[in-house]
């Protein structure tokens, strides 16, 4: 089975079978351990993976129809549950915002398998979040990445206001103050801007500290959009 860009095959739904773990020697109490075994599921081959561009679609007119109050809550049945079961085939990646008012699959009009979705808070482009769109482009043949953010976000209106925060709370808003440095502090709509420049730091971010998302930009073989949620309207729209 091939490897591509340190993944095994790239289209394959793969899982990894219980190692044989690490057994304690009975004399001297050290460990060993015991080679992994590496079992692909099936080979799921997707053989029509979406092109961003359908993929974006798919997502405003689902989003459109959210807007409009006229959803059709797709791949929600028993059967489609069924089908997906041994294999995922998402046509879109979202990194967005872990706020609770901004869930994908319910703003896209999306169902069970259409969505992979990265959520922490502020969108912020983590390393976790980064592997995991590594994950859905490199194996599971994504070719579409949002980077969502949105209006009203919390984690943007911490790092404007630059108070010190309890707990790890600190992680988030230091990852979201560089995109704000270049910013007019006199713009009568700072925060909105504050917005904005994070969702384009967040997308630049995911490139520049992501060797495999760069490759695959650069091959033409996906495509990093970023959006912005209105969370009176519920309108999604694309930015620059």
């Amino acid at each position: 089975m091939s490897r591509i860009n340190g993944f095994i095959g790239r289209r394959h739904f793969l899982r990894l079978a219980g190692a044989s773990g690490l057994a304690v020697a009975a004399g001297g109490g050290s460990l060993i351990a015991a080679k992994e075994n590496v079992i692909a599921d099936a080979e799921s081959i997707n053989l029509n993976p979406v092109n961003p561009q359908q993929a974006l679609q798919l997502l405003l007119d689902g989003n459109q129809r959210f807007v409009n109050k006229k959803p059709i809550y797709p791949h929600q049945s028993q059967q489609w549950l069924q089908s997906i079961a041994k294999a995922q085939y998402p046509f879109a990646a979202i990194l967005g915002c872990a706020d609770s008012r901004v869930p994908a699959e319910i703003i896209f009009d999306q169902g069970l398998g259409d969505l992979f979705v990265v959520r922490v808070a502020g969108n912020v482009a983590s390393d976790m979040a980064i592997a995991s769109l590594e994950y859905a482009t490199s194996v599971l043949d994504t070719r579409l990445i949002v980077v969502l953010g949105h209006e009203k976000c919390g984690a943007v209106a911490a790092s404007v206001k630059n108070e010190a925060l309890p707990g790890k709370m600190n992680h988030f808003v230091e990852k979201i103050k560089p995109a704000l440095a270049k910013l007019d502090q006199t713009n009568n709509n700072f925060y909105h801007a504050a917005i904005i420049a994070n969702i384009q730091y967040q997308a630049e971010k995911l490139q520049q500290n992501s060797k495999i998302l760069k490759q695959l930009i650069n091959k033409s073989q996906i495509k990093i959009v970023k959006a912005i949620y209105d969370i009176d309207t519920g309108k999604v729209a694309t930015i620059s």
